[in-house]
């Protein structure tokens, strides 16, 4: 009798009410990872300006910062392990979408070395919005007018923060206007690749054109570090890429996409507080009233996409 009373499957409605609860917990813990993701991130800013303020080259931070991450990708994504990995449908897409990675980079580190980790954040919030503008024209997907109302104010919010012509516009913030730019540009081809290629074939071209394109130019570039706490920033760059990249991975595995994004723009709080602990600095009114209006464009987006998707 016990053993055919194990056997005795559980209520319908007990099972539901636990796989529910399964998933409300799963979608915590990749709430949580993406906070991590972005406070690595943070970290990395941080150090990237330490290292710009210390004199060191952004593109020797930028360097580095690939080539720890390719030769840490390659212990898990090698030819040597997947032969099959090395072999893309769109060769030339992964060029480019590294290189647009490599690029992305350099101009966020060049640009801190002049701006507030505030500052430089804010702005690249506006990638989103660039990227759906930018996804009609180039992928076919054609926004509303609501949509582009949504993405012209936040736009409004980025000429806050930098505010050309009134005097107080440093033109590093240029760099990071650039920076929204091709990091769309990179978010879009990252799109179209998924198509084509596996995530494994795509992780492993991730950093390589862009380490490969400046291998050569380094003997012109490259000054050694005098300090041992430069080489130990320099390590931290890439082991912040990389953790941050890992935790992002791990998110997306355990919570869909709609439900993570808004935790995106937690990387704020933790510029902020970089910022001031490391160097004094305390965004300006302007700077925060424009977050705040990108910020609200961005999820205007995002509470679209996800009615659209339930629709």
């Amino acid at each position: 009798m016990a053993s055919s009373a194990s056997t005795v499957p559980a209520p319908a409605g007990i099972a539901t009410a636990s796989e529910a609860e399964a998933a409300r917990r799963r979608r915590m813990v990749g709430i949580a990872l993406m906070c991590g993701a972005v406070a690595f991130f943070a970290s990395l800013d941080a150090c990237g300006k330490t290292l710009a303020r210390a004199g060191v080259d952004p593109l020797v931070t930028t360097f580095m910062r690939y080539a720890a991450s390719v030769a840490m990708i390659s212990l898990f994504v090698n030819p040597v392990r997947t032969p099959s990995v090395v072999r893309s449908r769109r060769l030339g897409l992964q060029v480019v979408r590294s290189l647009l990675l490599f690029a992305s980079t350099a101009l966020n580190f060049m640009a801190l070395r002049y701006l507030q980790m505030a500052e430089t954040i804010s702005i690249q919030f506006a990638a989103p919005l660039t990227v759906a503008l930018l996804a009609g024209p180039l992928l076919g997907e054609w926004s509303s007018r609501a949509r582009l109302t949504a993405i012209g104010i936040g736009f409004l919010g980025v000429l806050v923060i930098v505010r050309p012509g009134v005097g107080t516009m440093h033109p590093a913030a240029l760099l990071s206007v650039a920076n929204v730019l091709v990091y769309a540009l990179y978010a879009i081809v990252t799109r179209k690749l998924a198509s084509y290629d596996s995530t494994a074939t795509t992780m492993f071209y991730t950093g390589l054109a862009g380490v490969a394109l400046m291998a050569p130019l380094l003997p012109w570039i490259w000054s050694s570090p005098t300090q041992w706490s430069h080489w130990a920033l320099l390590l931290a760059v890439a082991l912040f890429g990389t953790i941050g990249h890992w935790l992002l991975v791990l998110a997306h595995a355990r919570a869909p996409a709609n439900v993570l994004a808004p935790f995106i723009y937690t990387q704020l709080l933790w510029s902020v507080t970089l910022g001031f602990l490391l160097f004094g600095d305390l965004p300006g009114r302007w700077t925060i009233v424009g977050a705040m209006i990108v910020i609200g464009s961005g999820l205007y987006l995002l509470a679209q996409d996800t009615l659209r998707r339930a629709a």
